[in-house]
């Protein structure tokens, strides 16, 4: 249940700025022709992402700002929009901003973050659905029209299955098409697969021998500058006839061994002395193992030379480093081992295919026969909710064609659309292109009326609705309205006191003009104040006293009932 509890807006066409706090129930907006009472429904369809221009600026303004706030407590939809975006759930409520800069740049905010506009138009369709000539009209689109129809016949329990075939038979079938690559030209491909397998093989390469081998070269290619500087360091450390380190030290130590029989403060450098002494001992002795190994048989060297080469040249013909090649190895053994069992596997999967496709049929045609059922019980009540809103030639009409030859889809394969005739004699057809506006909005509200007690709530926003009607019909859009009302929230621009009177709360929009400038207002009514206002659009010019009682008597009327 998503409900919108603040509205505020500043510096848009020519409101300069309002805030609203809204409720639940139905919210009537009504004003003089003119006073701007659309443009609150425009405000709000910018701040759910809409189209926007320049154009919508106050007069001198340098940017338009929008910001519209829901409570969204238990919506799941949202929660998992949020989830996408990676946006932390802020309690329940859900925070849109809109700015409109005089340069034409326009930026989306939720919750503080900047989003895209095509995000937020996902959001917006989740919290919010205007009904009216704007480009929110849910009703036009296909998977809006489907999905009113599954939850107006409580399909939840096979839609289920249909999905979970789908999605598993999209995944076999990605898989065969990726093996199907593979094992194209599959001949030459085994044939060369097996070719590079064997070559590697006899190249025998152990692990880690990359990099021993590429090290034991290294040594022999320099163990001429690699004896110098082993011999020079011995000479200086340990082999220099009494003038090298190890000499020093060991004199040193000496020295200093009887005068720390003296001062035991020459204890400590003592130590480190001999430790030096015998260091110096152990680098020397090392030195000249090390010397020893240098002496390589020229055989060894050509052998790795050789073999490094082979090596080198395998790796360059594979496309890989040269410690790449076995996992190299590795990779071809089972392409080839896959490539080898190919016929087998694509053949396992046809038969999972074929299987997962039968199944998902029988999913499909009871999704499609319960649809069906459904689709004419909406219909039924649609087209007599229609004639009760001043449409009494009006029909509606719900098609369910289903594709039986149609690749597996997590919403079956039914093509739903609804189609309508406004008036006797008019074939039906599509409901966006046969009805006027004022005709889609009564639509709309029929549609919503006999869906209501099946569908999630979003707030409602119903703009246009009562165009063209009058009396008795005005009087049943504005209880149809209140019936939507006492299930969620819904905000109706109207300018007949019939459907006003309906409402449980009442806004007044106004237009202040002082010579040079105009500005709108909006002004949440008393008990008082609504009779003035609902005598006023019942009245003319003057407001009488018998508009004043016809206003109370109406009032009185709606909540007897």
């Amino acid at each position: 249940m998503s409900q919108l509890v603040h509205l505020q807006i500043r510096d848009f066409a020519i409101i300069d700025a309002i805030e609203l706090e809204l409720s639940g129930g139905l919210t009537a907006l009504t004003g003089e022709t003119g006073a701007g009472k659309s443009i609150l429904v425009d405000a709000v369809m910018l701040a759910i992402g809409g189209r926007s221009s320049t154009d919508v600026l106050r007069h001198g303004a340098e940017r338009a700002e929008i910001t519209a706030t829901f409570d969204v407590a238990g919506d799941a939809r949202v929660r998992r929009w949020l989830q996408d975006q990676d946006l932390a759930d802020d309690g329940g409520e859900i925070v849109l901003r809109r700015v409109i800069g005089r340069d034409g740049r326009s930026r989306q905010y939720v919750n503080g973050q900047a989003q895209s506009t095509q995000a937020v138009r996902e959001l917006g369709e989740c919290l919010i659905d205007i009904h009216g000539q704007q480009e929110f009209q849910s009703l036009t689109h296909r998977d809006a029209q489907r999905l009113l129809v599954d939850d107006h016949g409580g399909h939840g329990a096979l839609l289920e299955p249909v999905r979970g075939l789908a999605t598993e038979w999209r995944r076999l079938r990605d898989e065969r098409e990726a093996l199907a690559v593979l094992a194209r030209d599959r001949g030459s491909r085994l044939e060369l697969l097996r070719y590079q397998v064997v070559e590697l093989e006899a190249l025998s390469l152990a692990d880690g021998e990359v990099a021993r081998l590429l090290d034991e070269r290294s040594r022999l290619a320099n163990r001429g500058r690699l004896a110098e500087a082993a011999r020079n360091a011995m000479a200086l450390a340990y082999d220099a006839d009494g003038a090298d380190a190890h000499a020093s030290a060991a004199r040193a130590a000496t020295q200093l061994r009887a005068a720390a029989a003296l001062d035991a403060r020459l204890a400590a450098p003592l130590e480190i002395l001999e430790g030096a002494v015998i260091g110096l001992s152990e680098a020397g002795r090392g030195l000249e193992a090390y010397l020893e190994t240098l002496d390589a048989d020229p055989a060894r060297q050509e052998f790795v030379e050789r073999r490094v080469a082979a090596i080198e040249d395998l790796a360059r013909k594979h496309h890989v480093g040269a410690e790449r090649l076995l996992q190299q190895l590795e990779d071809l053994r089972r392409q080839l081992a896959t490539l080898e069992q190919s016929d087998l596997a694509l053949g396992e999967l046809d038969q999972r295919l074929a299987g997962l496709r039968t199944q998902y049929r029988a999913a499909a045609a009871s999704l499609s026969a319960a649809r069906r059922a459904a689709a004419k019980r909406l219909a039924t009540s649609v087209t007599g909710l229609m004639r009760q809103l001043g449409m009494p030639g009006g029909h509606f009409e719900i098609t369910v064609e289903s594709d039986a030859d149609a690749d597996p889809a997590a919403a079956g394969g039914d093509r739903v659309e609804f189609l309508v005739s406004a008036n006797p004699g008019q074939p039906a057809g599509p409901i966006a292109r046969v009805a006027s506006g004022g005709e889609l909005s009564r639509i709309s509200l029929a549609v919503q009326v006999a869906a209501a007690h099946r569908r999630s709530g979003t707030c409602m926003v119903f703009d246009e609705v009562d165009a063209g009607i009058g009396g008795g019909v005005a009087e049943i859009v504005g209880r149809k309205l209140r019936e939507l009302g006492g299930r969620g929230q819904v905000l109706c621009v109207t300018h007949l006191a019939q459907v006003a009177c309906q409402a449980h709360h009442q806004l007044r929009v106004t237009k202040l003009t002082d010579g040079r400038a105009s500005r709108t207002t909006v002004t949440s009514l008393g008990a008082d104040e609504r009779i003035e206002e609902l005598a006023r659009m019942l009245g003319g010019v003057e407001i009488t006293r018998k508009a004043r009682e016809h206003a109370r008597e109406m009032l009185r009327a709606t909540t007897a009932r």
